[in-house]
């Protein structure tokens, strides 16, 4: 057995057989307009890749690989030094995102082949790729995002196949994650090859994308030979038991191009997207007629589903309205299911070993540096995967980005300041990657998801920069077809044949077959089980049920499946400074891209909007949030299933805009008349945190600078909007009699001083892990889930409150705690992202109208108290009562990372592994993960 002495001389030894590529001389610049006034940040550092050699020293000593931290504490000062933000600090929490490097910050040049060069800087690790042909370009962005990315390009090429478990092992995480993504897009390999087939025939365009994927795939293979060969490729492949760590037997498989196909499904499945959720909305609405009848249960329903809510905050403000994906007056073809029918449609049969065991909420491996189990380094990295090389909420939605663009006639200089950026969630390495391609035809720097790579996909170009924000209007359907047995046989809801145009048609079914056997950092036992998709004309099976007495299967139709790749269009055009020469090219480009995304484009003169997404052409008299009949008089306009095409809304119906006096998004309705896919987008959305805070300034006569834009997103991403946007309501009904019991008061003095002072979850001082007005903080945590119950369940009845609750969540805190149930924990636990679903315009609209306010989009009668202020009120301060007693361990649980009732620890944002390299936790922040701030002097 090797002592910690043998086991560094080892890696020592290991680290040696390392081949330098020769230097070479550094290219010639790039044209940068933006005179070092653009800037960005990633954390929590470039280098994702650990060799075994890295692995044991981290195991054993706590230090990490170089690059793999060096962004994350500069992300989390700003928490505590935005207040005190000047231009001349920027770079004390942004990296200079210029163009090429200084001679003075290389850290090394070298060629993976003679036509690409590629220069790491010494700031953050960051590649600056020079091809002199385009082919060299690409190769060198895959060979780079290998050395950066590898392992974690390899788990997620697998999840997009729901192929993760034979590959990690059995952990239920891993499980989890595949058996997500598996369910949306169950692929065939054929499948995979036919969507890029299909890029391949669009004209010059794809015929190039085509080439360009190539030769990155290209590059990805050459990295992971030479690292092969030269012993220094990821040490996880040694942990689950790729390559023998002695004899270096085993074997990396090399990437395909089906492989882009599966990371693109992933993608777009997380960020893309946006419906699919008809089945629970006709559950949540048939509860509401029940309770109240079809007149008053329809009006409590329209209140709760806010689809056009005239009080949401809308990012095209201009007086312009851009209808899609309402509900019409009388609609036709919608399908309700039987009260009590609905099943969901099981994807996992035949499980034997350890899958054949309930499966238990992953728990998150301990970050930051985990102590030593033994001398031996093989030893040592037992149980750095006990969890699962997935860390659990990985296949969560995300809708957490945020933007901020003001145009130059409300900037001190009178150019454009944008700070912008997406929020993929805090991971270990990070699924973005930094980088800087410059070659023929392509000319950017900024970030992309690893293993997509080949073009930047948020970033800057030479005078412009551009961004996103996920938007989520609807793309997804689900038609309900009648199941049949192709015999003649009366028909069950297990019946696996269904009528399509008249006919008895077999589903098909796509299946995995996956067993994994115990690994070297997987305790999970052997297991196997096989996962199976039944899918339909219209899409895969989500749950079955009975209409009328008749079974039926409830199928997602997704307007972007089998066309996960079509967007790469847009991105090569993003890329190419030929292409993007004005704010309106930008535009066209966004169109190209066939995902739900906000784009926000800026260069020295011009802003610009556009909503992109495979946006459908429905027939008039369709619901798209309810079920729809399997009728060719529903189905989508020009719908030809055999290749999953239809007829899309125009340019001009997307929402658009051009140098509006300024664009913020917060995941927030993009449009009057764009209809939300979710009850979130309302009356009271965190979109309102950076609109009013911008909004107010510019009506005040104020002007914008980078450091004034980069405040207000700072200040709105440490403040509870529950506070800022309901509290003073539910203060103004409590302050309607005065408090006589002087403990009650108490606490409602203490939450209206926490509300005077900002209402934000800061620490007493940068570093201290306690929040200032942490009683408050606790009080409001405890009291939600409480005073939501209270306000709603009594007059909607328990089945229907139960329904709408499984519609949407009542509450999305910075703990992933706090959603009605003492412990239940919904997923996004240090992730950041707070505020986005829950129930709180429901709340605000509801009180406002006990209060006798009016309250546009309302409920009519308000239910809370039964319409009763003195009731209302006295509910309020009930469960305010109950929420001081609650105990701080039941408020804040505990995990595998915080001790039960450690507020902070509870809210802080962790890089959850996706392999063996922790991190330390840092202040929540309720931010975009990358983030770009820039304003350009000039431009070509």
């Amino acid at each position: 057995m090797l002592r910690p002495t043998a086991a560094i001389a080892a890696a020592a030894a290991i680290a040696s057989l390392l081949v330098a590529p020769p230097a070479t001389a550094e290219p010639e610049p790039v044209p940068d307009y933006c005179r070092e006034q653009c800037h960005h940040v990633l954390p929590p550092g470039q280098n994702g890749n650990a060799t075994f050699a890295e692995l044991v020293a981290h195991m054993l000593l706590g230090v990490r690989p170089p690059h793999s931290d060096d962004q994350l504490a500069k992300y989390d000062a700003l928490v505590g030094g935005y207040s005190k933000l000047t231009t001349g600090t920027i770079g004390e929490f942004f990296n200079d995102n210029s163009f090429g490097v200084r001679p003075e910050d290389v850290e090394k040049t070298y060629q993976p082949r003679e036509d690409v060069t590629v220069v790491r800087d010494k700031t953050a690790g960051i590649p600056h790729i020079y091809g002199t042909t385009r082919s060299g370009t690409t190769f060198g962005a895959g060979y780079a995002t290998a050395e950066d990315k590898l392992f974690l390009m390899d788990v997620m090429r697998r999840a997009g196949r729901g192929e993760v478990t034979p590959f990690a092992g059995g952990a239920p995480s891993n499980r989890q994650l595949e058996q997500q993504f598996f369910a949306v897009s169950p692929y065939t390999e054929q499948e995979l090859q036919q969507q890029i087939d299909s890029v391949a025939s669009q004209g010059e365009r794809g015929r190039q994308a085509l080439e360009d994927a190539q030769s990155y795939v290209d590059g990805i293979n050459a990295y992971i030979e030479k690292s092969y060969q030269g012993r220094y490729f990821p040490g996880e492949y040694v942990a689950t038991g790729h390559v023998d760590p002695i004899t270096n037997e085993g074997r990396i498989e090399p990437f395909e191009l089906t492989d882009l196909v599966a990371l693109a499904s992933l993608v777009g499945a997380q960020f893309g997207g946006g419906g699919g959720n008809e089945v629970q909305n006709a559950v949540a609405r048939m509860s509401l007629h029940e309770r109240f009848g079809p007149e008053r249960g329809e009006e409590i329903w329209a209140a709760f589903r806010a689809e056009n809510d005239p009080e949401a905050i809308t990012t095209v403000h201009d007086g312009r309205t851009f209808p899609y994906g309402g509900a019409p007056e009388n609609p036709a073809g919608v399908v309700l299911p039987d009260p009590g029918s609905v099943v969901e449609q099981p994807l996992v049969f035949d499980p034997t070993g350890s899958a054949a065991q309930p499966s238990e909420p992953a728990t998150r491996a301990e970050s930051g540096n985990p102590p030593p189990t033994t001398d031996d380094p093989v030893e040592s990295l037992r149980g750095i995967f006990d969890d699962g090389v997935v860390p659990e909420g990985m296949g969560q939605p995300r809708g957490m980005s945020n933007a901020l663009v003001v145009s130059g006639a409300h900037t001190e200089s009178g150019h454009p300041v944008a700070v912008f950026g997406p929020q993929t969630g805090y991971f270990s390495p990070q699924l973005l990657t930094l980088q800087e391609l410059q070659g023929p035809g392509i000319s950017s720097k900024g970030a992309s998801f690893a293993g997509l790579s080949f073009y930047t996909l948020l970033g800057r170009g030479q005078d412009y920069a551009w961004s996103a924000t996920t938007a989520s209007q609807d793309l997804i359907d689900t038609y309900a077809v009648e199941l049949c047995e192709p015999d003649g046989s009366p028909a069950t809801v297990d019946s696996n044949a269904y009528r399509f145009r008249g006919e008895c048609v077999p589903m098909q079914t796509v299946e995995r077959e996956n067993a994994w056997k115990p690994n070297l950092g997987d305790s999970t036992p052997e297991g196997s089980y096989r996962l199976v998709s039944f899918r339909t004309s219209y899409g895969p099976v989500t749950h079955r049920a009975t209409v009328d007495g008749k079974p039926v299967a409830f199928a997602l139709a997704r307007s972007t499946f089998l066309h996960e790749v079509d967007s790469i269009i847009g991105f090569q055009q993003f890329n190419d400074p030929g292409a993007i020469t004005s704010a309106q090219d930008f535009q066209r480009a966004a169109h190209d891209i066939n995902f739900t995304f906000n784009w926000f484009y800026a260069d020295a003169t011009d802003t610009a909007y556009f909503n992109s997404g495979a946006n459908l052409v429905r027939k008039p008299v369709v619901d798209p949030s309810m079920p729809i009949a399997g009728d060719p008089a529903y189905e989508w306009d020009g719908w030809n299933p055999a290749d999953n095409t239809a007829n899309y809304t125009r340019f001009e119906q997307h929402p658009n805009s051009i140098n509006q006096d300024y664009y913020t998004s917060w995941n927030n309705k993009q449009a009057p008349g764009t209809a939300g896919d979710r009850a979130e987008k309302n009356a009271v959305q965190r979109g309102d945190l950076l609109d009013s805070r911008v909004r107010e300034r510019i009506e005040a006569g104020g002007k914008f600078n980078r450091v004034t834009l980069t405040q207000v997103m700072a200040e709105a991403g440490v403040t509870d909007m529950r506070a800022e946007r309901v509290l003073p309501d539910l203060l103004r009904l409590i302050d309607r009699e005065p408090i006589n019991d002087p403990d009650t008061a108490a606490l409602v003095e203490k939450l209206r001083t926490w509300l005077a002072d900002g209402g934000r979850r800061v620490e007493t001082e940068p570093g201290s892990r306690r929040y200032a007005h942490a009683e408050a903080i606790e009080l409001l945590d405890a009291w939600w889930p409480l005073l939501v119950r209270g306000q709603f369940e009594p007059s909607l009845g328990a089945p229907a409150y139960d329904a709408l609750t499984g519609m949407m969540q009542i509450n999305q805190s910075p703990s992933g705690w706090q959603n009605g149930e003492p412990g239940l924990h919904v997923g996004q636990g240090h992730q950041g992202s707070a505020f986005m679903y829950g129930w709180y315009g429901q709340v605000s609209k509801d009180v406002r109208a006990v209060l006798g306010d009016q309250v546009p989009g309302g409920f009519g009668a308000p239910l809370c108290g039964g319409g009763d202020p003195a009731a209302c009120r006295s509910m309020l301060l009930d469960t305010l009562r109950q929420a001081a007693e609650t105990p701080s361990d039941q408020t804040y649980p505990g995990d595998a990372d915080c001790e039960p009732g450690d507020q902070w620890c509870a809210d802080a944002l962790i890089q959850s592994k996706i392999g063996g390299i922790g991190q330390d936790k840092i202040s929540w922040q309720n931010r975009p993960t990358y983030q770009q701030v820039v304003e350009f002097p000039a431009h070509r």
